[in-house]
Order: C-alpha cells, then structure tokens, then sequence
C-alpha cells in the first residue's frame, strides 16, 4: 500500500517513515510537513492512506478529511493524534476518517490498523474512551458562534451587531452556555470548549 505521512515535527514524520517503510507491504511515498501540502500530495500522488496529525500548520488533518471527503478523493484518512477530544473525533467521523488513533501506539499496531483500513476497515485506538462515542457538543452551531466571538474578545454588543441580534438575546445565549458547560464564568467556558474540540 501506498502511504503518505503528514506531520509538522520533523522528528516524529521522519521516524514514521523510516519504521513503516521497514515493513514489506508499506511504501511511504510522501512526506507533508502541513495539511497544505498534504492535500497537494494527495491529489499529486493519489496515496491509498494519509497518515495525519489533527494540528498542523496551513490546514489541520480534519480540514484535510473534510475537502477530500467533499472532492470524493478515494484516499483512506488515519488521523495520528495525541489528543483525545470529543469534538475532534466527531469531526473525524463527520468526514469519512477511517482511521483515528493516538501517537503512543506501537509501530506494529499502526501498521496492522493500515492493513485493516487498507482492506476497507475503520479501526479506533482502543486507548480511546467508549465516552468519545457517546459524548456530544452541547451546544447549537448559533451557541457555538456566540462562544467563538466570546473567545475572539468581542463585546456583547459588537456581538449583537455581528450576528444581527439584540443585546439581551447574546446574553440569553451565553447564560445557556454557562449552564449546558457548567462552567463558572466566560473563559472557563472557553475553556472547556477547547479542551473538548467543541469550537472548531
């Protein structure tokens, strides 16, 4: 199989490379030290798999999923990630991602999660909580809006004007935010929607 490795520390990209490309059935054609310049190679190369951290300069590994899934590219996605968040990995599954596993696996897991997903498999890290499953963003794409604006440092009535509401409706919004987060006060709500991957 065809593989590419999209990854923005050298170190890590290099040491994947040289690993997988030791096995007999696994060819690494490319390295991607961005999602720009994955999705480049993909088109370029047309690999069976792209091997892709989720943060990455340029676009991350889901903006990369989400424009192939949209251009119907058949390149397999495996997303190589040390972060275990509940909205990362709904995206993931959102845009067709085959693949979703942590960056402590060993080499010999990786490669046979490749075979697997090379065969038409999806395979999820079993370090994965059944909770990424079942756990859902809480928030509407209207609440989500608010929130980020929130982040961005915008008043409650630059946020009005923004989003063509009045005052006391982002008010109402962010009150809810509050509670469906349980969080103590506006940046601890950031806070907890980033740690989650819930403002994307």
């Amino acid at each position: 199989m065809r593989v590419i490795i999209a990854e923005d520390q050298n170190m890590l990209r290099g040491a994947l490379s040289a690993l997988l490309g030791m096995e007999d059935d696994i060819e690494v054609i490319g390295q991607a030290e961005n999602g720009e310049q994955a999705l480049q190679m993909i088109v370029e190369l047309s690999p069976d798999i792209c091997i892709m951290d989720i943060e990455m300069p340029k676009l991350t590994g889901l903006d990369v999923a989400e424009r192939l899934k949209e251009q119907g590219h058949s390149c397999r996605v495996v997303i190589l990630t040390t972060f275990a968040r509940v909205g990362y990995f709904q995206r993931a599954i959102k845009y067709g991602v085959q693949g979703y596993l942590l960056k402590d696996s060993p080499v010999h897991e990786l490669a046979a999660a490749l075979r697997s997903i090379f065969k038409g498999g999806r395979v999820i890290s079993p370090a994965l909580s059944i909770s990424l499953w079942e756990a859902e963003n809480p928030l509407t794409e209207r609440e989500q809006e608010v929130l980020k604006l929130v982040a961005a440092g915008l008043s409650v009535n630059e946020i009005a004007r923004k989003l063509f509401l009045t005052g006391g409706t982002v008010r109402n919004y962010v009150s809810e935010i509050l509670q469906k987060l349980e969080a103590k006060n506006r940046i601890d709500a950031i806070s907890i929607a980033e740690k989650n991957g819930w403002l994307q």
